[in-house]
């Protein structure tokens, strides 16, 4: 961050200096809400947590380096005292932003894929200078200012992921970090629980773009020509548009897509500058859609053509549990995509698995290692079953359901067909455990993926580890 006093840090954030002896005194450190993180000179934000609450670590905060706290009261320690510091938190990060007139914002956002479009654009924007972009999934009303407070004079682009959870969501999260490029990659089925149905879903990813400035002021809105939902989020923005997909109807569109025996994609990157080879490091067609946007996004910012696809044929994967590839001293190759699940996710990590051809001797299998998909609300078990019959339709070896949430998925395998033996309801992750680690053999494939909370990202790390 930027060095700020304790006395302008209040003045940005509405709030009071309190145990506080010299308001000149200037915040130098990292902004952090986790004490691990802390650096000297540093400023600890007190959150309330669901299990803990922030304020009680404050004092070891100072103790560790902080200068002070942003804090909902008085910590017995150099404090600015606000209302609400996740407000206060996000309003610190806008006067950070507002004093780097020099930072362009580029800001992602979908139902699926963000967090690895997100780390593309990272190395993809690497000449336009210094750049800052979250690690891992820091999307929320949290993440987000963490990620802006990253910044300072010599930074020229911020890279911005933006998840919701409900509407109104991104709208605040453009308030804290205002973009001039917006990349909308699909609108799907994640979280449906909570926002009731797609159509809601929509309007809160369309707050990104109702958000740009418009096209004379230098906004660029990159949409998903392949999704109709995001293809309609042209009318609401005044930003300069540019679709990106397989239609022949995108500026910036993919042709010739073939997969090799790992399932990375290469295509031919053809747009209005010309065209040129990308060859993806990615496992997966699916990745084509995020590439095709970043690739959207980079040529509106000034890179050249053959930079953004030598660039992207570069590019690796940064995140855990996404798409992870691992290949065991046995033979055995596993795929950990389990940070995250939705029926769209779900469906093109089974298609990728359909796709690999085990390296191993003949007869390697395929196994789909699948736990439940979580917030979907009252399609939860429709969307498990399908899941379970695409499983058989795409002729996935084995197929194993991990959990009460995912019977569903094993339900639906087998009215589609499955026999017995291909597929198997497990209660938990350590009775999946036991059942691979006896049946696993040289040359198999195992994608394991779930929702988050579901737990499988830790079977996959067992998985790899049991050698």
């Amino acid at each position: 961050m930027i060095p700020l006093t304790l006395a302008e840090i209040a003045s940005a954030t509405g709030g009071r200096l309190d145990a506080v002896a010299d308001p000149a005194t200037r915040v130098t450190g990292p902004v952090v809400t986790d004490t691990r993180e802390l650096a000297p000179g540093g400023l600890f934000v007190a959150r309330l947590g669901e299990a803990r609450d922030g304020h009680d670590f404050a004092s070891a905060a100072v103790e560790a380096g902080a200068v002070a706290a942003l804090a909902a009261r008085p910590v017995g320690v150099p404090a600015i005292v606000v209302d609400d510091t996740e407000v206060a938190f996000g309003r610190l990060a806008r006067a950070v932003l507002d004093r780097l007139p020099q930072v362009t914002v580029v800001g992602v956002t979908g139902s699926s894929g963000k967090t690895t479009t997100k780390d593309l654009l990272a190395q993809v924007l690497e000449p336009l200078g210094p750049l800052v972009a979250p690690p891992g999934s820091y999307n929320s009303e949290v993440g987000v200012p963490l990620t802006v407070l990253r910044v300072d004079d010599d930074t020229r682009t911020l890279v911005v992921e933006m998840g919701a959870r409900g509407p109104g969501h991104i709208a605040y999260l453009c308030g804290i970090a205002p973009p001039r490029v917006g990349l909308v990659l699909n609108v799907g089925s994640a979280h449906l629980g909570e926002f009731g149905d797609r159509e809601t879903i929509a309007r809160t990813k369309a707050e990104l773009v109702e958000a740009l400035p418009p096209a004379a002021e230098g906004g660029v809105a990159v949409l998903n020509a392949d999704d109709q939902v995001v293809r309609r989020m042209a009318e609401r923005t005044e930003a300069q548009v540019v679709m990106v997909g397989e239609s022949v109807h995108a500026d910036v569109r993919a042709e010739d897509v073939a997969l090799d025996a790992a399932g990375r994609a290469s295509f031919r990157l053809v747009t209005t500058h010309g065209e040129a080879r990308v060859s993806l490091r990615l496992v997966g067609e699916h990745q084509v859609s995020n590439a095709l946007a970043v690739a959207g996004a980079a040529l509106s910012l000034g890179l050249p053509l053959d930079e953004v696809a030598s660039r992207l044929s570069a590019a690796l994967p940064r995140s855990r549990w996404r798409m992870e590839v691992t290949e065991r001293p046995d033979g055995v190759t596993v795929v950990n995509d389990a940070y995250n699940a939705n029926p769209e996710s779900m469906r093109a990590a089974l298609k990728t698995l359909a796709s690999l051809r085990p390296a191993g001797p003949a007869g390697g299998r395929t196994w789909a290692v699948l736990g439940e998909m979580r917030e979907l609300g009252e399609s939860s078990v429709a969307e498990h079953d399908a899941i379970g019959r695409l499983a058989v339709r795409l002729n996935v070896s084995r197929l194993v359901a991990v959990g009460d949430g995912a019977r569903a998925i094993h339900q639906g395998a087998s009215l589609e067909g499955s026999w017995d033996g291909e597929s198997e309801w497990v209660p938990d992750v350590d009775a999946a455990f036991d059942l691979l680690r006896a049946e696993l053999r040289p040359g198999d494939v195992v994608l394991v993926k779930s929702s988050r909370d579901s737990g499988l990202r830790f079977l996959g790390e067992r998985l790899v580890e049991d050698k």
